[in-house]
């Protein structure tokens, strides 16, 4: 079976930035051979309250969502959602300091990119 290469970052979310401790909310699955851009997401509420009482967690939400939407692409994904996978993907995982920002970037190889977001998911977030 041919593997391929693909690049994945976690979504962390960093509810009080001066502290920077995190949750692992989710992940960036990228595999340009099979053309594949993919966020999955989960987020324990209960785990990013400990961190922050006042956390908003609705807006943590809405930007996991929009994450989601820009790797679909279309027209819901805004601009962003325009771009190929690869711009894509690089303008998700940009370093930035907000609450929910992209960790660093990873390889690896697959025969099946999506199994391996799940499978990620599973590993690092859940």
């Amino acid at each position: 079976m041919n593997r391929d290469v693909f690049e994945y970052a976690l979504i962390r979310v960093v509810p009080r930035l001066e502290r920077g401790e995190l949750v692992n909310a989710g992940v960036i699955v990228y595999c340009q051979a099979r053309s594949y851009l993919a966020a999955h997401c989960h987020l324990d509420p209960d785990r990013l309250r400990a961190l922050d009482p006042d956390v908003d967690i609705d807006g943590v939400h809405r930007a996991l969502r929009a994450t989601q939407l820009i790797c679909t692409g279309g027209p819901d994904a805004g601009p962003a959602g325009h771009d190929d996978p690869g711009r894509r993907f690089r303008w998700l995982t940009a370093p930035r300091s907000t609450i929910v920002q992209p960790g660093p970037i990873h390889t690896g190889l697959t025969t099946d990119p999506a199994a391996e977001a799940t499978r990620l998911l599973d590993l690092l977030v859940r």
